[in-house]
């Protein structure tokens, strides 16, 4: 099935990063399939140039290609509110002018919706006076997608069947910018991707993904793969504090890019400790029965930078 992989340029990959996309291009590829790359450069604040140069380089250096050319969110608009177009025409779209603050007062309110960032309901069936109120005090509204407290219902390889209730969540922020939950679902459309592997910390956000991708009458993902997280020595999940865990800190520690890409054949058990196969052995060994393998969190001790 056709896959993907969609970074966001907002720092260097570090092992984590790189081990998603090692197995995110084996699962493609093992089937003969497309893999295909997007850069998710929404959040202009956040996101750097250089940091998409490196990225790519780094997903090379590992041996890892990708078919067609790299797509770039930032220049993918129009697409993004032809959606919201649609979602507009259909009934589905309200303003918001809730802070998040806001919305985690409501949440944590004795008769509150309950769980924390779960979305209570206030701008939903706001009088045009208290709307005309909001843009006076230079409120900027966010758009939500009104869900109707609609399930939605999805198959993971690792969580199995996942059903959720969906609240009304933003497709567009206040600041103008188009929402990851609205872009991922028309990229993922768009570029016929087939089947997702991520991170499990994005597991939370497919059910509504797959109810939006229905509303706007896209085919969703067939398979969804949520790859169990990297941590550190400490448990945490794995960040810069714990040594050298990007491409280009490895190298300075003396490690390079074919002992990483060893490093995360191990991890997966496609490799003996210390071996140094290539992505074509790795092809060569990879079956998707061995996601199974991939079960808990992956620790390690981070090599020391110099």
């Amino acid at each position: 099935m056709d896959g993907r992989y969609a970074p966001s340029p907002s720092g260097d990959l570090h092992l984590g990063n790189l081990r998603t996309a090692l197995v995110a291009w084996l699962m493609a590829r093992s089937t003969g399939s497309r893999f295909v790359l997007r850069v998710e450069d929404l959040d202009r604040g956040r996101s750097r140039e250089r940091y998409v140069d490196t990225q790519l380089s780094d997903l090379a250096a590992l041996g890892l290609d990708w078919d067609g050319d790299v797509v770039r969110q930032s220049a993918r608009g129009a697409l993004y509110d032809a959606a919201l177009d649609t979602l507009r025409t259909a009934g589905l779209l309200y303003e918001c002018f809730c802070t998040r603050a806001e919305i985690r007062e409501a949440a944590s309110a004795p008769h509150g919706p309950g769980a924390e960032g779960t979305y209570p309901g206030t701008c939903r069936t706001l009088s045009t006076a208290e709307r005309a109120a909001h843009l006076a005090a230079g409120r900027r509204p966010a758009l939500r997608v009104r869900t109707g407290g609609a399930t939605s219902t999805v198959e993971d390889r690792f969580a199995g069947r996942i059903s959720a209730t969906v609240d009304d969540f933003v497709v567009r922020r206040g600041d103008a910018a188009h929402a990851y939950n609205l872009a991922v679902v028309v990229d993922d459309a768009d570029q016929r991707v087939e089947e997702i592997v991520r991170g499990a910390d994005l597991l939370a956000t497919t059910p509504r993904q797959s109810w939006l991708a229905h509303q706007l009458d896209l085919r969703p993902p067939t398979s969804y793969v949520h790859v169990p997280l990297v941590v550190g020595a400490d448990g945490t999940r794995l960040a810069k504090r714990h040594g050298a865990v990007t491409l280009a800190d490895l190298a300075a520690a003396g490690h390079g890019s074919r002992a990483v890409l060893g490093m995360l054949a191990v991890s997966l058990g496609l490799a003996e400790p210390g071996e140094q196969p290539t992505t074509d052995q790795l092809h060569e060994r990879f079956g998707p029965d061995d996601l199974a393998r991939l079960e808990g969190e992956w620790k390690i001790t981070a090599v020391q930078r110099r």
